[in-house]
Parts: structure tokens; sequence; C-alpha cells
């Protein structure tokens, strides 16, 4: 096994283990769903979820088709697919949510899709 792999395999455990720490305390409900944030190198995904009734609400990902036009791995691709996930859950009803920044630094694309969201019109 290389030194990089190590590496890589020991910051998704830790990232786990920050994730699992914060979901103890975190959790959605009908009036105030979670919104899920996963980074990946390439692309970002996020979820509006009622944890009470296990149904998600709105999600987006940068692997859609409107989204893949940009750079998917840029901070200008996540404010863009936080604008379009506070779009979706207005449409489905959703002013208010709970962040959930599954683990992840709040910072770069983190940041950017929580503020685009929050400048579309979700509250948290």
């Amino acid at each position: 096994m290389s030194k990089g792999s190590r590496s890589t395999g020991r910051a998704l455990v830790l990232r786990k283990r920050r994730h699992d720490r914060v979901r103890r305390r975190l959790a959605g409900t009908a009036e105030r769903p979670r919104m899920a944030v996963f980074r990946s190198n390439r692309h970002m995904v996020a979820q509006v979820i009622d944890d009470v009734a296990g149904h998600t609400l709105a999600s987006v990902s940068t692997t859609e088709a409107g989204l893949r036009d940009e750079a998917t791995s840029t901070v200008a691709g996540a404010a863009a697919a936080g604008k379009l996930l506070a779009e979706r859950a207005k449409a489905a009803g959703v002013t208010a949510v709970v962040f959930d920044r599954g683990g992840f630094l709040y910072h770069g694309r983190v940041a950017a899709l929580a503020e685009a969201a929050r400048e579309a019109g979700l509250e948290f």
C-alpha cells in the first residue's frame, strides 16, 4: 500500500467521524429539513431531507445536465448548485433548513454552495 492511499483513507475515516459527531445532534424535520452536502474531488451533491419521514424533498448534483456545462469542481459550479437547490426546495414548500456540511470544512465549495442557497432564499 502506498503512502498516499493510507493518508487518503485516514482522511476519509476522520471525515466520517466528524460527520457522525455532528449527526448525533442534527436531524431534519418536516418544518425544518436537513440540507446535506457531499463533496467529491469532481462533483458536489446536496439534498434537502426530512429525517422523520425518511424522504428527500429536493436534491441537486453537479452531474445533472444543466450543471454539467459549467466546471463542476469549482466554487462557481458549487454556487450554481446551491442556487438550484434553493429553487427546488422552495418549490417543494421548504423555506428553512438545518445545514449539514457532512464532515467537510465550511470552506471553498461547501461554503459557496451554502452562501448561494442563502442568497436564493433558504434560511439557515
